[in-house]
């Protein structure tokens, strides 16, 4: 197969990378110095051995406990509970929320044949024991699977005591009420707060 031709093929397998931004990235790599392609490729390959899965909660880092796990200045009675790690990422960009995280990497979805069994709960409701968590949060997409993975999540958290939330969902910043969809109108009034 053509050198490039492949490079193409396997930037395209990216998500959110179609055929064209593929070829323009293979270009822009061919197009730049050889050193670059050289330290990409070496990244690349040594990716999976030189980042590990935090012990603690799910996170990516480069050490056994993440960074996150790691600071004092943490809030561990507070824990949130993601579905992915971009889901973390996203929050963390957000710059409100103080406590920990627990990375479920997947959501209850029977159909595809990912039950409980699939997601490490024992190992959430163990992390909410150890560290006398007073409140789960949890932060799954506002889809079926995710709403279907929250209601589990509080089952398993009843006999704890723990108090389980859902983050809020509504209308977004700068979004018209005229192109909301009914279900997001719905939560959006639900979720209202004081002035």
């Amino acid at each position: 197969m053509d050198p490039i031709d492949e490079l193409i093929q396997l930037l395209a397998r990216l998500p959110g990378i179609g055929e064209r931004t593929a070829t323009r990235l293979a270009f822009y790599v061919l197009g730049s110095e050889r050193e670059y392609g050289a330290q990409l490729g070496a990244s690349l390959s040594h990716i999976h051995s030189r980042v590990k899965r935090c012990v603690q909660c799910g996170n990516y880092g480069a050490d056994e406990v993440c960074a996150i796990c790691k600071d004092p200045r943490r809030d561990p009675s507070i824990l949130c509970a993601v579905a992915r790690v971009p889901d973390l990422v996203a929050i963390e960009r957000a710059g409100s929320f103080r406590g920990r995280y627990f990375v479920l990497h997947g959501l209850l979805a029977p159909l595809d044949g990912i039950g409980p069994e699939k997601l490490p709960v024992d190992a959430l409701v163990k992390r909410v024991k150890d560290d006398g968590v007073k409140e789960l949060i949890v932060a799954t997409p506002l889809s079926v699977e995710g709403e279907a993975t929250a209601l589990y999540l509080a089952q398993a958290m009843r006999p704890l005591g723990v108090r389980v939330s859902r983050i809020a969902s509504g209308v977004p910043h700068g979004g018209e009420l005229e192109f909301t969809d009914q279900v997001t109108l719905g939560r959006a009034f639900e979720g209202r707060r004081e002035l």
